[in-house]
């Protein structure tokens, strides 16, 4: 049986398609170009955008793949498949509340919020509680009575990759975060690093599932 079923393997793939062929397809349609060093992704999908439709498909075609990628991640513990899905469907709020043709949106801001948030810190809820499922860490060579346990070193070091996947994550979505409340002019490139990154994660993961 496949660890990881080949549907999510598509989704997980299909993730930073629909991201980075949203935003790149979308600044082309914006009359007299688009700067994507300062811009931002939301202003593409903003109402009175040109094609806003472009970016909004993008977002929501983003969301749905991290959904089905999270109940494709069968190996993994539920609480950062949950996360991972929360990711996904706060994304579709993104696209669901735009923001306006002028000043800002609460509820864009929030979804946003939430969607960065979680896709950056589902990896430190993924190992699985046993052990095996969340890396297949080497085992005592004399068990207990009760079976063999998880070598403890072994199990924390597949932990420790987990934690550093998140703080991957972490460092462009602090980044976008500290541009955005400055004001920083680059902004859009941030992010585009961010988004990119958290939506290339799940495809990294299942891949490595896959070839177990």
């Amino acid at each position: 049986m496949r660890v990881v079923p080949p549907w999510a393997l598509l989704s997980a793939g299909a993730a930073p398609v629909f991201l980075v062929g949203g935003w790149l397809l979308g600044a082309a349609r914006q009359p007299g170009g688009f700067d994507q060093v300062s811009g931002t992704i939301s202003a593409l999908a903003a109402v009175g955008a040109a094609d806003r439709w472009i970016m909004t498909l993008g977002l929501v075609g983003l969301g749905l793949c991290h959904c089905v990628t999270a109940s494709g991640l069968r190996p993994l513990a539920v609480g950062g498949r949950a996360l991972l899905a929360l990711g996904g469907v706060a994304t579709l709020a993104v696209a669901a509340f735009p923001l306006p043709a002028d000043g800002g949106s609460a509820p864009h801001g929030l979804a946003a919020a939430v969607a960065f948030g979680a896709l950056a810190l589902w990896p430190v809820l993924a190992p699985a509680g046993d052990g095996p499922r969340a890396g297949r860490p080497r085992r005592d060579a004399v068990g207990s009575a009760g079976g063999d346990r998880p070598a403890p070193d072994g199990y924390a070091r597949g932990r420790a990759a987990w934690a550093a996947l998140a703080v991957g994550l972490l460092v462009p979505v602090a980044w976008f975060t500290v541009e955005l409340a400055t004001g920083g002019d680059r902004v859009g490139l941030a992010e585009r690093v961010a988004a990119g990154a958290e939506a290339l994660c799940p495809l990294l993961v299942a891949g490595r599932l896959a070839r177990r």
